[in-house]
């Protein structure tokens, strides 16, 4: 079984992955190896350790499939177990209050498709948004819908005028541009400041909302260097009980020209993670004065 498994991820890997070159490279490493008696959980964390390192990609790993998101699902099957989810996470909302100062927090776990969690975000922007400064806090953050962020960080912008970055598809070889969007729900969050807090948990769609909004000036990123994961990902069931993840496309920033894979979105104001939120509001109160 676990041969057929692996050929079947070997297979997805040359035919998906953003960068053709290196799956010659794993797929001579992987049939190198021996796999056999080993169960799933192993298996897979062995199969990844080698798909890092010939590529270092943190997005790219073959794992047991989560208990609520597995068991052969259909395509529609999977979405609405997925929307379902979002709901008992109050869909990576974890925290909307507003601080002393007039000091807004948003915290959020991960960031929601729009079509799926767009009210909640949008509610949650409505509860911020005449504070006279606001705290993002990505700490816990795993990630995102890329739509999502994007969502969010049109909040920071006046008018669809705003070139938020693109991502390169490796299918079709087309790149898409992404703005700021021209309708919100609510007011924007313009003319004050935001902090973006990290930290080496911070991945993926949470990474692009700090390394966007950094990058153009919108942002000041608190906290550590995030994990430097930038490809957006698509996931494929191997079996009933195991999937591969694929990064399937490259982000772009148009700022920068390249994104923060494999660096991390390195931050403005760097300290622990556990005083980034402190530190935060001791600058803003700084400033303010």
């Amino acid at each position: 079984m676990s041969t057929e498994l692996i050929n079947a991820a070997l297979k997805l890997i040359q035919d998906k992955y953003i960068f053709p070159d290196k799956a010659a490279e794993i797929t001579q490493r992987i049939q190198a190896g021996d796999y056999e008696g080993l169960d799933e959980r192993t298996l897979g964390e062995r199969l990844t350790g080698v798909l890092f390192d010939v590529t270092a990609d943190k997005h790219l790993r073959i794992r047991t499939r989560e208990a609520d998101m597995g068991s052969g699902m259909t395509e529609q099957e999977w979405i609405a177990a997925y929307k379902k989810r979002l709901l008992t996470v109050n869909y990576g909302i974890e925290r909307v209050e507003r601080l002393d100062g007039n000091v807004g927090l948003l915290a959020l776990t991960e960031i929601p498709d729009a079509g799926t969690g767009g009210d909640a975000l949008a509610a949650a922007m409505r509860l911020v948004a005449h504070t006279e400064a606001l705290i993002i806090d990505l700490r816990t953050c795993r990630g995102g819908v890329p739509n999502g962020v994007h969502l969010l960080m049109s909040y920071f912008f006046p008018d669809d005028e705003t070139h938020l970055g693109d991502i390169y598809d490796g299918a079709t070889g087309t790149t898409r541009q992404y703005w700021s969007l021209a309708y919100l729900p609510g007011e924007r969050y313009l003319a004050k400041p935001v902090y973006v807090l990290t930290s080496g948990f911070t991945f993926s769609g949470a990474e692009d909302l700090s390394y966007t909004l950094q990058s153009l000036g919108r942002a000041t990123v608190v906290g550590e260097t995030t994990r430097g994961g930038a490809h957006p990902t698509q996931m494929f069931a191997l079996s009933a009980t195991m999937e591969v993840t694929v990064p399937v496309a490259r982000s772009i920033s148009p700022v920068t020209g390249t994104n923060w894979e494999g660096t991390g979105v390195v931050p403005d104001v760097s300290v622990p993670a556990g005083e980034a939120l402190a530190r935060a509001l001791r600058d803003y109160t700084a400033s303010a004065r």
